[in-house]
Order: C-alpha cells, then structure tokens, then sequence
C-alpha cells in the first residue's frame, strides 16, 4: 500500500501571524549625538568600528533602537546622561582647519579654543582662508539640524574679488548657476564698492557647499581674496573678536531653536577670554573703536571694508513682542552682550546731587 503524498508545510497567515510591535526609543547614533560624543556621523563610524557596546553587547550597526534602561558603553565607559544643549559663537581667524585632527598637521579651530571649553562640534564648516562666525555647540542632533539645507537659514558673507563687477556678470549667480554638474541655489549678491584693483560684496547663502562662494565667483572670472562669514541665520557675528568665543543665553536657543526648557542649561556661563595664540590682524584696535561708534564691519581695516548690508534680524535674540503684540526692534547685544558687561561691571547710578 502506498503512502500518501506528503504534505507542504502550512505557511502562517496574515491572521496567525503574530503582531509586528513598534519599535521604542531612538537610534543609537543620535542617542551618542544628543550626549554631546560625537555628531550622528561620526556616532555611526564608532559603531562600525567597533567601539560602542549596548547591554555589554558590542554591535556593529547603527540601525539599532535604544532606551532609557539600556546601558551603553563607549570605549569601555559608561554613557553619562544627555548634557543641556549649549551654543557658542566663534571669531574663526584665516589659517585655521575646522576639523577636529588634520592629516597635514595643520592647527585646528579646536585647537585654538580658549581653555575651559567643553568638547564641542562646529555647525557648518569654514575653509582655511575663509574667517569669521562659526557656530559651536555640545548637541550632534542640533549641528545636524542646523547643517541640513532644509532649514534655510541665509548664511551673510562680506567677500572681497578681485576684478571689477557688473551686475551682468553677477546675474548667473543669482538666477543659480552649474558648475561640475554641481547646481548652486540662487544667491543674494550686492557690489559694495570697488576699491582699487579689488571689490567688496555681500554675499547670501542658504546651502553652504564647500567652497561654494570662491567656485561660483570663479565661474563668472572672479576670484576670492578675502571671505568672512558675518552671519549664520539669526546669530551675527558683531564686535566679536578673532579668537574669542561667546555663548549664547538659554532664552536665545529657546527662541530661536525652538528648544524646550528642559533642553537648555539654566543661567549663563562665565565668559571666557580670547587665547593667547588666536590670529591677530592690523586694523582690529580700529574695528573695536568703530565697532563702538556704530560704523564698524567685523574685521575691517581702518575703512577698507565698507559697512555690510543687513538682511533680516540684527541680534542673536530675534524680536520680541510687547504686551499689545507689537513687535519691536530687536535689541542688540552688540557691545552690550554679557561678555563685555561681565568685564565692565554694572553702569554705575546717577551721581546724587549736592544736599540743600
């Protein structure tokens, strides 16, 4: 007698299959990043090589969930707890690399920060000859924010080409122009002045590819001699001096950030002084002087550099509406910001008159 065939094995249906579970907590590479180790990047490069464990379980995949009850090791040492998010405005000088180790040897921006920083990632890069604000901040998650070209903010330049400018040869870059195959969103450019055999500009950005100002002039015969970022979104680089470093109030990354409170470190931190070593220019004794007088340009050169145009917000606070809903002028930190008023002290009081 023969057998009866055998029978396939059943295959589970949409009904007897069991209930796929949301997945709980966030990635383990912005976990590292909100905890102030490295930016998401650079989170993922440790994961792959090997140096982030999770429940005493090394992995190697950033595609992993995490929660609060995991415990997480980097290089062998516990995770502290996230640190409240700090941001920093940087006075970047020429000859600097924004990069944490460079492999010619170069000085670093990292290298150059005044003592008593904590370890710190810069949002957006500055080139070697380029100079001016850098924003720095202790959250991976918030630099990634802040880097991503979905968040339009305008990046402010003072650019100074040499050659002689025409509106007609700067209207490519505004309409947006190709280069490499590389297409550059439209710019906002206006010629300043012409001074000799050179021109200033001011330049407006909303990606900040690399080198992306020096290519695109260089497509319309221009070439780049001197670029200092002035603004980065809302944050301005004012009176801010190369080397020296101010961080921003709670209240400001609340209002301009749109962080909650609970994301912020409370108070304000002690300023900190410029580094002995930061690049010193002629011309910056001037700037402070003129800086003071209202009529100066960050890094100018006893007048070499004209006053630069001014789009949108002025101060690193934005506006503020009164109690009617009108909004005001913003008010500018300027000389006024806690930095110089920790060094000056309170404004004395009215001197009282003589007794009667």
């Amino acid at each position: 007698m023969s057998k009866p065939p055998a029978r396939p094995p059943s295959r589970p249906t949409k009904t007897n299959a069991a209930p796929r579970r949301p997945t709980a907590g966030d990635r383990i590479a912005k976990v590292l990043a909100r905890a102030g180790v490295a930016s998401r990047r650079a989170a993922e490069t440790m994961i792959a090589e090997g140096r982030v464990a999770v429940n005493g379980k090394t992995i190697e995949s950033p595609a992993l969930n995490v929660g609060p009850k995991d415990r997480i090791t980097v290089d062998g040492q516990p995770l502290g707890k996230p640190e409240p998010t700090r941001v920093w405005l940087y006075h970047k000088p020429v000859g600097l690399v924004t990069s944490e180790r460079d492999e010619k040897g170069r000085d670093t921006v990292f290298d150059a920060l005044p003592e008593g920083m904590p370890r710190v990632m810069s949002i957006g890069r500055l080139d070697l000859n380029s100079e001016g604000l850098l924003l720095l901040t202790n959250d991976g998650g918030l630099k990634r924010r802040l880097e991503l070209p979905a968040t339009g903010w305008l990046r402010k330049y003072r650019v100074r080409v040499n050659g002689a400018p025409t509106d007609a040869m700067l209207d490519p870059l505004r309409k947006g122009v190709t280069i490499d195959g590389e297409r550059f969103q439209p710019m906002m450019v206006v010629i300043d002045r012409q001074q000799g055999a050179n021109a200033w500009l001011t330049v407006g950005i909303r990606e900040g590819r690399n080198r992306e100002i020096r290519r695109a002039m260089e497509s319309v015969g221009l070439t780049v001699n001197r670029l200092i970022r002035t603004a980065y979104g809302p944050f301005q680089l004012g009176d801010l001096q190369p080397g020296a470093v101010e961080e921003l109030r709670p209240r400001v990354l609340r209002d301009q950030l749109g962080l909650k409170a609970d994301e912020v470190a409370t108070g304000r931190a002690a300023p900190l002084p410029a580094p002995q070593t930061a690049a010193k220019r002629p011309g910056a004794a001037a700037t402070a002087r003129g800086a003071k007088s209202g009529a100066a340009d960050p890094a100018a050169k006893s007048g070499e550099v004209p006053g630069r145009k001014s789009w949108g917000t002025k101060s690193h606070g934005g506006g503020r509406k009164t109690e009617s809903g009108d909004a005001p002028k913003p008010r500018s930190w300027g000389a006024k910001s806690a930095r110089n008023s920790a060094q000056t002290g309170p404004k004395p009081g009215p001197k009282p008159g003589p007794k009667r």
